[in-house]
């Protein structure tokens, strides 16, 4: 049985604030539904993904700006900053881990979950791995993504 993920709910404080966000880094514009001055719903999909995200009103519990860690897989992440900077997006410049591990946190830039031997350092990964390189922006609300350049997946993926 396959078990998709579709949608993820982004807590916002300002609906019209976070869809102009969206809308200028891109994403497309799939749904915004307001049934009552209660309750709005709006959708968005990063270009080329298969995932979405929706935030409006009435939709979530969770603080504003509390979602942290949201991945967008891309082949070119020198090109991809460029694309969304270009945009009017603030993105931090392009790091790796000293490491070799996944990046794991966000928080204004700094890792979350530090282990011994992990360290941000500016620029690509070294040998351009694949996995390897990163840049992180955050939404108006402090949800924050991380660019990750995947060039070759891993088996079964």
């Amino acid at each position: 049985m396959d078990l998709k993920l579709e949608v993820i709910v982004l807590p916002v404080s300002d609906v019209d604030r976070a869809k102009a966000f969206y809308e200028a880094a891109g994403f497309r514009l799939d749904l915004d539904k307001a049934a009552s001055e209660d309750w709005r719903a709006v959708h968005f999909t990063p270009p080329g993904s298969e995932c979405s995200i929706l935030f409006g009103k009435g939709l979530t519990s969770a603080a504003p700006g509390s979602t942290q860690g949201l991945y967008l897989i891309v082949s070119d992440i020198e090109e991809a900053r460029a694309d969304l900077t270009g945009r009017g997006i603030e993105v931090s410049e392009v790091f790796h881990d000293a490491a070799g591990l996944l990046y794991h946190g966000h928080e204004a830039g700094e890792v979350t979950h530090q282990i011994e031997g992990q360290e941000r350092l500016a620029g690509l990964h070294p040998d351009r791995a694949s996995y390897g390189s990163y840049a992180t922006f955050s939404d108006p609300d402090g949800n924050g993504w991380v660019l990750q350049e995947i060039t070759e997946r891993l088996p079964g993926r």
